[in-house]
């Protein structure tokens, strides 16, 4: 599961479980310090620990995967400060965390109790919530791509398929006796090569922020397939779109019913997915990405390729 829907609203679920870790540490931090008999002052002054080491571990997550991906943030330093990127190196935040909050227990005596219940609490949660995430979750990490059939944009069915999903795709009941090809489904286009996938629509400002740099990235990396798979528009209002932007855009493909956001659990945009070239899920991100952000991904996605 990628996002939650709120009404009109969509959200990413991925930080949810750190928040609702956080929420309950702080909870217990301060009812264990209260529970003591030691008063207010030392209920609060555990509670702030909890909050300060959120802070630090949070910041020094960020700093990690900033370190991490240098090269990919040098060339647009600002977008070290855009956090909706999702960049984050989680391990490096939860231990910076927890190295915190024992600095502070150790440093007083009586808020060892409280510090130690909070951090088990939060921990568990975190853990939990994670897990649950990533592997219990249909359209989670190492969730292979689904097959849903798509469309080409312009021209007979099939153009724009790589002749490998052309060979393996199954004939639609009755293409066969009529002749026909069936179309390629999701599952077909994104193995033989990494793959991004990227889940947008012409009424959504976001993807549209996104596209140029999208587009670009298309055009530089020719190891990569990258899929534009439009949400629940027909191709008029897509070409249309694409002409006025002119936006020099390959594989551009039509997902009438939006089945492809249903599959992966996502009903937000955009939403971006990165599958390597067996059409495993290796990484996920719902709103808008940034250049550095994408880089970071694409390198990453290329690794998993070459290990060596």
């Amino acid at each position: 599961m990628l996002s939650i829907s709120l009404g009109p609203l969509a959200f990413p679920v991925a930080p949810l479980p750190v928040l609702a870790a956080l929420l309950l540490a702080a909870w217990v931090a301060r009812r264990r310090g209260a529970s003591q008999g030691a008063g207010e002052a030392t209920a609060a002054s555990a509670e702030s620990a909890v909050w300060a080491a959120a802070l630090l571990g949070l910041v020094a997550a960020r700093l990690a995967h900033l370190a991490l991906h240098a090269q990919a943030y040098l060339d647009t330093p600002w977008a070290m400060l855009d956090i909706r990127d999702g960049g984050w190196h989680g391990a490096t935040g939860w231990l910076t965390a927890a190295a915190v909050l024992a600095w502070r227990a150790a440093k007083v005596a009586a808020l060892r109790p409280a510090l130690a219940a909070a951090g088990m609490a939060g921990l568990l949660l975190g853990a939990g919530g994670q897990f649950a995430l990533h592997f219990a979750q249909p359209g989670g990490s190492g969730a292979m791509a689904p097959a849903v059939a798509l469309q080409p944009l312009a021209g007979p069915a099939l153009a724009q398929a790589p002749a490998a999903a052309r060979a393996t795709a199954p004939p639609a009941s009755g293409a066969s006796d009529r002749g026909e090809t069936a179309a390629p489904t999701l599952a077909d286009l994104a193995r033989g090569q990494p793959t991004v996938v990227n889940l947008w629509a012409t009424w959504c400002a976001p993807c549209r922020a996104e596209m140029p740099m999208l587009a670009a990235a298309q055009q530089r990396h020719g190891d990569v397939r990258f899929l534009f798979v439009n949400q629940g528009e027909n191709a008029a209002t897509v070409n249309r779109y694409l002409q006025r932007e002119a936006l020099p855009l390959r594989d551009v493909w039509l997902d009438a019913d939006s089945a492809v956001g249903v599959a992966v659990k996502s009903r937000g945009l955009p939403t971006t997915l990165f599958y390597d070239a067996q059409g495993r899920l290796v990484d996920a991100h719902m709103g808008l990405l940034n250049a550095a952000s994408l880089r970071a991904r694409l390198h990453s996605l290329q690794a998993q390729r070459d290990p060596g």
